[in-house]
């Protein structure tokens, strides 16, 4: 399984406004932001920025700054937009509970960001980690007492109170309208 990597998310940063490095690391850094999610280093949003550059997703350009020397400034391309809105509309996300903690806390972050609309995108994650619900259950029936079994039992406890989570995050996104 592939690790999560923070290249949709830096897409996202930089569709809502131009940004340089450092003003990424500061919302990788903060807690109320990305900073509960993402652990970056420096060298890693640099890294980041190098190969979205690369692949064409983003532009770089010098900008003066007063009382610093000249920074890069970097916007998202069209070929960047067009992979940021393929990343927020993935018909299929991962039920991995890291990737749900990570790339799923991200999508509802820069979703908020854009003021792109997340009922889809909860509703998505949560028949991601339902099927997967269901295909443990299955396994359960087949298990025995070994440490299999066990692990299995704790990833059927996770995904549940994953499933769970998503029903809070919904109602965090869309609270429910008291009439």
């Amino acid at each position: 399984m592939a690790v999560p990597t923070p290249d949709e998310t830096i897409l996202g940063l930089l569709a809502y406004q131009a940004q340089h490095g450092y003003q990424l690391l500061d919302t990788f850094q903060n807690p109320t932001q990305l900073g509960a999610v993402w652990h970056m280093s420096t060298s890693q949003i640099y890294a980041v920025l190098k190969r979205l550059e690369q692949q064409g997703w983003i532009q770089g350009q010098s900008v003066d700054v007063d009382d610093a020397p000249p920074r890069i400034e970097y916007r998202l391309s069209a070929p960047g937009q067009q992979r940021l809105d393929q990343w927020l509309n993935d018909p299929q996300p991962s039920a991995s509970i890291r990737r749900v903690r990570v790339e799923f806390l991200s999508r509802l972050y820069i979703a908020h960001l854009l003021k792109h609309p997340a009922q889809a995108l909860i509703a998505r994650q949560r028949a991601a980690c339902e099927v997967e619900h269901a295909r443990l259950m299955t396994q359960r029936e087949q298990s025995d007492s070994s440490i299999g079994g066990l692990a299995l039992e704790l990833h059927i406890a996770q995904i549940e109170a994953i499933l769970q989570w998503i029903n809070r995050c919904e109602t965090r996104v869309y609270p429910p309208t008291h009439a």
